[in-house]
């Protein structure tokens, strides 16, 4: 049986016990080879993290059409009904425009919060970089770059299968967990597994790196513990 009941209560064990390291380490071992987003996508701040259910994007560059060639009744394309659709735990995730406008926002963040989500993380690059951090809504990007969306990129589908470009696929309600060394995508039809399996080997190495601190040399750690 899992530690958990809810999703309220798996985020709360990946973020007290977990990191994405270990996760990806566990992956690794069921087959799970290609798991972990773009390594260019990092938090706007060290500390941030973001863990939830994944409401996946697809954007697209208007390429080389004159502004007045665009619907200029819907400029970002879905991108508003994509937001206001975010449910309560969600993590929006896009990927698929050029990294030369950003792709997220303050005003964006502001709206995400009030429906509740936990987190944004674009394979591109975001703005309003100090609005965001003192609203403390984890987000992760490319980098910062004010240049507006509006004229140059939409969005195109969400709550949609979406790929990235290293061939990393998130589906809606797979788990997003992000920190300072990337972002780690969780299948849903494997997390259980993968989770149980993650906390089996973090709490076997906390008891490896205690015995270590008491004096135990590394060789005999290994030979008990079968962990280094």
């Amino acid at each position: 049986m899992p530690d958990w009941n809810t999703d309220t209560e798996l985020f709360d064990l990946l973020k007290r016990e977990l990191f994405t390291a270990v996760v990806g380490d566990v992956m690794d071992d069921i087959d799970l080879f290609h798991q972990f987003l773009p390594r260019e996508i990092q938090p706007l701040r060290d500390d941030m993290i973001v863990i939830g259910r994944a409401m996946p994007v697809q954007e697209a560059d208007y390429g080389d059409k004159a502004p007045f060639e665009r619907d200029r009744d819907k400029p970002f394309g879905l991108l508003f009904k994509a937001l206001d659709d975010l449910n309560e735990g969600e993590v929006y995730v896009s990927t698929g425009a050029s990294h030369t406008y950003a792709q997220w926002g303050e005003l964006m963040s502001v709206r995400a919060m009030k429906c509740k989500a936990v987190g944004a993380v674009v394979n591109g690059v975001s703005r309003d970089t100090h609005g965001i951090l003192k609203l403390n809504f984890p987000t992760f990007s490319t980098g910062r770059y004010a240049q507006d969306q509006g004229v140059r990129g939409r969005v195109v589908d969400f709550r949609c299968r979406i790929s990235f470009p290293n061939g990393v696929e998130v589906s809606p309600g797979d788990i997003v967990f992000g920190d300072i060394d990337g972002v780690v995508i969780i299948p849903q039809e494997h997390e259980e597994d993968v989770v149980n399996r993650a906390l089996e080997k973090v709490r076997g190495e906390n008891m490896v790196r205690k015995s270590i601190e008491e004096g135990m040399p590394s060789q005999e750690a290994f030979d008990t513990y079968g962990i280094m």
